[in-house]
């Protein structure tokens, strides 16, 4: 009878799903804050570069098929999907808005509807759109969570990490370390004299900044007759072996990135410039330029095709030429000999070049 003043009494929890928003941020946040920090790594150069090869590859890409993926929403897609795993954008009739934050519903993994933020000059704003109104680019995706993408670096964060660490400590060596510093050993004086002479030494870093007397050296062991040698202060960074594990950082998130650690090698050579951008360009972007030639054919409703392969000539230049040449003289051959277009084409099929051979 009184039930329904026991509702008023206690109202019902609203309950909020949120897969990507403001509340997923700052729980993101929290845990950071709880068990290290993580992903920091992109603030180093190692990650920025490879992000500017991202960037850079789907920029000069060759898009067909549709307009409204330009080379500045090419370039945009590539950093968003280089250092957030995934990238949203709105089709509007102006073009395709890129979203800075999203909240989405799915059906068996699918996403069906969108919350989207779009930033403006004066402030953002949000809007509501179905899943066929967006193109959602995503890589990594877990099958926990088919619906949202994972950077390479937050695949690899011990990598990243420690990358950061190492950098950030080189940089406190670097700012603190009394680098260049010396003790000079000189002959005992007056007191008068010590500080004269220690006021005269005093200044930037890398000066001989503590004079030591024959007493002090005495008092320690030291014959102050000889043997007397400047100190260094410098800190032994060999023994630490920092070079070893920066090289080893940096590595591990160029092979997390597609980049082979070669093309950062100082002593890499053309051939090996080549390699690694053809390693790049084949290997880790064209598939993802695949993946959103793909969305994109669905969402817009036109076959798109996208390729990083030409325009950064990704390629042998030189085996394709030869290649060519062996494959006219083989035409010209197989024209001599009275073969039809329909049995070259059954030879060619044999050895994967023909139509219709399945072998790409």
């Amino acid at each position: 009878m009184f039930g329904w003043l026991k509702k008023r009494a206690e109202p019902e929890v609203e309950k909020r799903a949120h897969g990507t928003g403001y509340s997923a941020q700052v729980m993101a946040a929290r845990e950071s804050y709880i068990t290290g920090a993580q992903g920091i790594g992109e603030l180093t150069a190692t990650v920025q570069s490879c992000v500017s090869l991202w960037e850079g590859c789907f920029a000069l890409a060759d898009v067909q098929g549709t307009e409204l993926l330009d080379r500045r929403t090419m370039a945009l897609i590539a950093r968003s999907v280089a250092l957030r795993g995934e990238s949203v954008l709105l089709i509007t009739g102006q073009g395709l808005v890129p979203a800075t934050d999203w909240d989405l519903s799915t059906r068996n993994g699918i996403p069906r509807a969108y919350r989207l933020s779009m930033s403006e000059t004066g402030g953002g704003r949000s809007e509501t759109a179905l899943a066929a109104e967006v193109i959602h680019l995503r890589i990594g995706a877990d099958v926990v969570a088919p619906w949202s993408g994972n950077s390479p670096l937050r695949r690899a964060p011990l990598s990243g990490s420690l990358l950061y660490e190492v950098e950030t400590a080189l940089r406190d060596v670097y700012r603190d370390a009394p680098l260049g510093s010396q003790i000079i050993p000189l002959p005992e004086g007056s007191a008068e004299d010590m500080d004269t002479m220690r006021a005269m030494f005093r200044g930037r870093r890398g000066s001989s900044l503590v004079i030591e007397g024959v007493a002090q050296a005495t008092a320690a062991g030291m014959n102050p007759n000889i043997g007397q040698k400047p100190d260094q202060l410098s800190p032994d960074l060999s023994r630490s072996m920092t070079a070893e594990t920066l090289a080893a950082a940096r590595q591990a998130v160029l092979m997390a990135y597609g980049v082979l650690p070669a093309l950062h090698n100082q002593a890499a050579t053309g051939p090996v410039i080549r390699e690694a951008q053809r390693h790049l360009a084949g290997w880790t972007l064209q598939p993802v330029a695949m993946l959103l030639a793909e969305e994109a054919s669905v969402k817009l409703g036109a076959e798109v095709t996208i390729d990083t392969m030409r325009p950064t000539q990704a390629y042998d230049v030189g085996g394709r030429a030869r290649a060519l040449s062996v494959i006219i003289g083989a035409m010209a051959e197989a024209k001599a000999a009275g073969l039809t277009p329909g049995e070259f084409n059954f030879a060619a099929t044999l050895t994967n070049w023909g139509d219709g051979d399945r072998a790409a």
